[in-house]
């Protein structure tokens, strides 16, 4: 990707990342959890994966859309978390200008895609709770390839203006990163360029995909816990909420990014921004999976089989 300057001085090829500027003492201790987690994200969404793979029963629209979900969190640990233990591990601070912005760029897009497919994993569950006959009808394969498509395209075309904007930036000073990772503004503010289009179009471009994304969540929950309270037949009410209190779960561990995303622009210590950005691209992966696999007995009989298989 190429850097565009205004001034004939060399620019530098590289970034340096500073992890924790206030508690650098800290990191060796950090890196044992979050290499732990790290590895619960890969073995969990790898073998929900090869469950859903695998497993006859579970090759139907809401399993595919699960596996949607276990592709992008696995592409978000893998894009973020090695670089962050490579610092913790062995010192590697240095990322070139192009990984810089591969890394936000695919932040950026996966992090609203996964919102996204929260959204039709919402309306999947609304159709199945409140248009029950219909359901076959509307949610089919063909359905989730088209959302699939939908959700890949509206956040890869929209994001992709962050780190292109950030890549066109002057950088004509220090090239030291007060982050783990390589976000926009962290980016951003080391131009010696004016940065307010830069933080304007990431701010409005955030909060309309995820903001617009959890409106439509709260308007499909709304409608299912209204038909759920009109169900009169004794268990059924609780049955029908208990198909989606998995969704509602994994919605509240997404969740976070919209911390983050507050967090950023008030004033707290530099740190805590810096931590909830690194945990919100492991935690959610680790449990997600896990959640399903417990929630769900069809995924629980699967993974089951699949350790018997293995034997």
């Amino acid at each position: 990707m190429a850097l565009i300057g205004n001034s004939s001085s060399p620019l530098p090829s590289e970034f340096l990342l500073i992890c924790f500027p206030g508690y650098q003492s800290w990191q060796h201790w950090l890196s044992l959890p979050l290499s732990l987690l790290f590895l619960l994200a890969m073995g969990a969404n790898a073998t929900l994966l090869l469950t859903i793979r695998l497993e006859a029963s579970l090759h139907e629209p809401m399993y595919y859309l699960l596996s949607v979900l276990s592709l992008l969190d696995i592409v978000l640990c893998i894009t973020v978390i090695p670089k962050v233990l490579a610092i913790f591990w062995f010192d590697l601070r240095y990322i070139s200008f192009p990984a810089c912005f591969l890394q936000m760029y695919i932040m950026n897009s996966f992090l609203t895609m996964e919102s996204c497919t929260f959204t039709v994993m919402a309306y999947d569950r609304f159709v199945a709770i409140c248009k029950p006959l219909r359901y076959p009808a509307i949610i089919t394969n063909q359905f989730v390839v088209k959302a699939t498509i939908f959700i890949v395209v509206r956040n890869a075309l929209l994001t992709a203006p962050i780190p292109l904007l950030s890549a066109q930036l002057h950088y004509c000073g220090d090239n030291t990163i007060k982050n783990c990772i390589c976000t926009n503004l962290s980016v951003s503010m080391l131009s010696c360029d004016d940065i307010t289009f830069n933080r304007i179009y990431q701010f409005v471009t955030g909060w309309t995909l995820l903001g617009s994304d959890l409106i439509l969540i709260i308007l499909s929950y709304s409608f299912i816990l209204r038909a759920v309270l009109r169900i009169k037949a004794e268990g059924a009410a609780a049955k029908a909420l208990s198909t989606c209190g998995s969704h509602f779960i994994l919605i509240l561990f997404f969740s976070t990014i919209l911390l983050v995303l507050v967090i950023t622009n008030v004033k707290v210590p530099a740190d805590v921004p810096i931590l909830l950005n690194v945990l919100h691209h492991l935690i959610p992966p680790a449990l997600n999976p896990i959640v399903y696999g417990i929630r769900t007995q069809e995924i629980k009989h699967g993974i089951l089989k699949l350790l018997k298989y293995q034997k």
